[in-house]
């Protein structure tokens, strides 16, 4: 690699949802001169959210996007150098964490935070793709709340499913589940469909698959069919849930960072470390358990003072 694509940063944030502009806004405080590139989707799975109530000082809601361009201006605004680019490639093997960026530039920092975030499974249908955001939901969390008093449709088999269908039986009138297998075949843990099958408004379709969702400006019904009779049925609903997973965006990782089952990163427990000294890692990407934008930014906040303590540790800054 050429000498003059490489250059030499203190601190290096990879991503750019609420876990990364928040360690860049404490690593930029902290005088790390923090280098943040954003990454496949700069501002993370948040710009594809539309209203988000459940974050703190908001008190009258905001829009995802917007949400994120207030963290980035914040970012900016105390001095974090923020770029656009996706990291392709790293080498933990030295002292010295190299990443390289769209294949072409290479990163040589003392300490990396990994804030690349995780990505909602999809069932790969077009209408949840045109409706998503319009009643089409990956997080039940995030917005079962807009739907109160309405009949709803969530989609999964496991402990995720019956804990988001569990939570909007709360919230909605009735939750239709659907789940791909017979009961037998069904992922989730027997307490968990059990608890599922004790609740008077989830009602499950077993052997059954998701069509397409209908609606125009916005989800109207779904459409189910039985895999064993072949029946079809469009059942009205104003917001279709889907919970079949999510995948970290860990992969330029693997073989370099200890991860679960899942490829989710391993940190040290009340830690945002990884088991290479100076790598730390925040947000979805080692979260699958809470997943919100404000555990993504808490966690942030985590690796720019983890990071900021290593580098004075080593006399870096």
């Amino acid at each position: 690699m050429e000498k003059e694509t490489v250059e030499k940063v203190h601190c290096l944030i990879v991503g750019s949802g609420p876990a990364g502009y928040t360690a860049a806004i404490y690593a930029a405080r902290a005088n790390m001169k923090p280098v943040l590139y954003q990454g496949i989707q700069p501002g993370g799975q948040l710009t594809i959210t539309t209203e988000v109530e459940n974050y703190p000082g908001y008190p009258e809601g905001v829009q995802g996007p917007e949400m994120m361009v207030n963290f980035e201006k914040q970012a900016v605004r105390m001095g974090a150098d923020i770029r656009y680019g996706l990291a392709t490639k790293v080498d933990f093997s030295g002292p010295v964490h190299k990443v390289w960026i769209d294949d072409e530039k290479l990163i040589e920092a003392d300490a990396v935070i990994i804030a690349t975030g995780a990505s909602a499974k999809w069932l790969g249908l077009e209408s949840e793709q045109r409706l998503n955001g319009y009643g089409v939901s990956a997080c039940a969390v995030c917005d079962g709340f807009f739907f109160r008093g309405k009949e709803v449709a969530i989609v999964g088999a496991g402990d995720t499913a019956c804990e988001e269908a569990i939570y909007l039986s709360k919230l909605a009138s009735n939750v239709h589940m659907i789940v791909r297998k017979g009961e037998d075949g069904m992922k989730a843990s027997k307490v968990m469909q059990d608890r599922v099958k004790a609740t008077p408004n989830i009602k499950v379709y077993w052997n059954s698959e998701t069509v397409e969702v209908t609606g125009g400006a916005k989800v109207e019904g779904v459409t189910i069919k039985n895999n064993v009779s072949g029946e079809q049925q469009t059942v009205p609903v104003s917001a279709f849930f889907v919970a079949i997973g999510h995948q970290p965006n860990s992969g330029i990782f693997k073989g370099w960072l200890d991860m679960d089952e899942a490829d989710y990163l391993i940190t040290t427990p009340g830690t945002s470390k990884t088991k290479v000294e100076g790598v730390f890692a925040a947000g979805d990407v080692q979260d699958k358990i809470y997943r919100q934008a404000v555990t993504a930014a808490g966690s942030g906040c985590m690796a720019a003072l983890d990071a900021e303590r290593y580098l004075s540790e080593k006399g870096l800054v």
